[in-house]
């Protein structure tokens, strides 16, 4: 069991005593039936907001509350295993906090901790907002597994983000066993070269970007919550029209998801022509499984090093797209949604990026050359959009599952036209149904017109094109409602 041991006693004093007992919890936040901490208050029932330091009174850990008619110490009785090296480390620094608790049988059940400004005792980093920034993460953060003094998480960060070495210092101090057990080596060596002045200025700058920008990256396991198949089915029904085998396949996904709790070995390939929503299902499959997403665009990508970053012995090095799209995420479990697939072995530069790829797909890792240092990918989820699949090769073939979007047919596009299109452009218009009238001669010329193009897009532009005509009639020529018929639309769209 850890004991606090704030101050230097003498030799000939006795070994401190360890008052509290740890409890686990997996609680995203604090209340009083559920607390980071419990506070003696058999001898003194403590008010709600309560100021003092972490102390320790050489033969137990406790807290001093700094009352009107002097100093009291409280032992502590239980403490959340997440914050056990936080309360650690606010007593070692002689912190100054006000508590916010609740007085119970059991004692004063603390939910709440905050910096206070004091007697001029040591601040924070970054004053409260770091503390906040910390607790939240811990919050963020499973219940130790062994019972060591270490987690760490949130409980209002406000976007704090770590970039001062003293900063990163004490965040490792309070909060590196959130961290994966390689990132934490690797975050160790790099602060000590980080504060080092036996290497260079620039050395020195960069293994402090590389730290800031790995530090402020939650980093989640792979476990998933279950997910509701009918809240996944209305996102798809509202999303796209038609298109039952391509949804019930996904819903496959989902059900595989809620059975083991990870992500399938596998993503997904969409495959099929411009313009039949493959996008649009991929932000679909994100807004399900309720991750942030990021998009690479294969087809802009001409250099691996655009993705894999550039060494640090350049001295405008900085990190790939990869890593920057975690940093931008905040957190390690997302979806890659990697545009034009079949443009990645195109590559112009030095290698060919589709090659950078497989480490990423494969789920064991992937190493960015300026953070130098394996980042894990249990969970990215990624999800490939392509034309034509015969342009991919075999080994990222392999890694995906592969779904076919058809082209929509006529039937398809007339529905999509007259029920999602045009209504949808009419509302971001301020027109109502009624000032827009299209006859059935009207819908069906329009999808004769378009007959030969692949996709929906086409329509949408024909639908504001429409749109904008009816408005110009009503704002300009005056008139009450706009009927177009097929005469009219050959002559504005043909």
């Amino acid at each position: 069991m850890p004991v606090f041991d704030f101050n230097s006693a003498p030799e000939d004093k006795k070994e401190v005593q360890c008052t509290y007992t740890t409890f686990c919890s997996n609680e995203d936040h604090a209340t009083p039936e559920c607390p980071i901490l419990v506070l003696d208050n058999q001898n003194r029932k403590w008010n709600h907001h309560s100021c003092g330091v972490f102390t320790n009174q050489n033969k137990q850990t406790a807290f001093e509350f700094d009352e009107k008619d002097g100093t009291c110490s409280a032992d502590i009785l239980k403490v959340d295993a997440r914050f056990v090296s936080l309360l650690k480390w606010l007593g070692e620094n002689h912190i100054n906090v006000r508590l916010s608790g609740e007085n119970k049988p059991d004692g004063y059940a603390v939910y709440k901790i905050r910096e206070i400004a004091f007697g001029g005792g040591t601040k924070l980093s970054a004053e409260d907002g770091f503390l906040q920034f910390m607790i939240e993460r811990l919050f963020a953060s499973d219940a130790p597994k062994e019972k060591i003094n270490d987690d760490e998480q949130e409980e209002s960060g406000d976007d704090m983000k770590l970039t001062s070495i003293q900063s990163i210092t004490d965040f490792m101090t309070c909060a590196g066993r959130t961290l994966p057990d390689n990132i934490r080596l690797w975050a160790r060596r790099n602060l000590a070269v980080a504060r080092s002045h036996e290497v260079s200025q620039e050395e020195r700058r960069h293994a402090q970007r590389a730290l800031s920008t790995m530090m402020n990256i939650q980093w989640k396991s792979n476990y998933f919550e279950a997910i509701d198949p009918d809240e996944a089915r209305r996102i798809l029904d509202e999303e796209l029209y038609g298109m039952e085998k391509v949804k019930q396949r996904i819903i496959e996904t989902i059900i595989q998801i809620n059975r083991t709790h990870t992500l399938p070995a596998y993503g997904l390939l969409l495959v099929g022509p411009a313009g039949t929503g493959k996008s649009q299902i991929a932000y679909a499959v994100a807004r399900i499984l309720k991750l942030p997403w990021t998009t690479l665009d294969m087809s802009s990508i001409n250099d691996p090093e655009q993705l894999t970053g550039s060494s640090r012995i350049y001295s405008n090095a900085k990190p790939g797209i990869i890593m920057e799209a975690f940093s931008m995420a905040g957190e390690s479990n997302l979806v890659f949604i990697i545009n034009e697939l079949d443009k990645a072995a195109s590559g112009k530069g030095n290698g060919n990026p589709a090659d950078v790829l497989l480490t990423l797909l494969d789920n064991l890792g992937f190493t960015d050359n300026y953070m130098e240092c394996m980042i894990p990918t249990v969970g990215v989820y990624p999800i490939a959009t392509a034309n034509d699949k015969d342009q991919i090769s075999a080994p990222l073939m392999s890694r995906f599952a592969v779904i076919d979007i058809p082209d929509y047919t006529p039937e398809e596009k007339k529905v999509i036209f007259s029920k999602f299109a045009l209504p949808k452009v009419l509302k971001r218009m301020s027109l109502k149904a009624e000032e827009c009238i299209m006859t059935d001669e009207a819908l069906n010329e329009v999808i004769e017109l378009y007959s030969n193009t692949s996709g929906i897009r086409d329509l949408e532009q024909a639908a504001e094109h429409i749109a904008a005509n009816a408005l110009y009639q009503i704002e300009v020529n005056h008139a009450e409602r706009v009927e177009f018929d097929a005469e009219m639309v050959r002559e504005l769209l043909g």
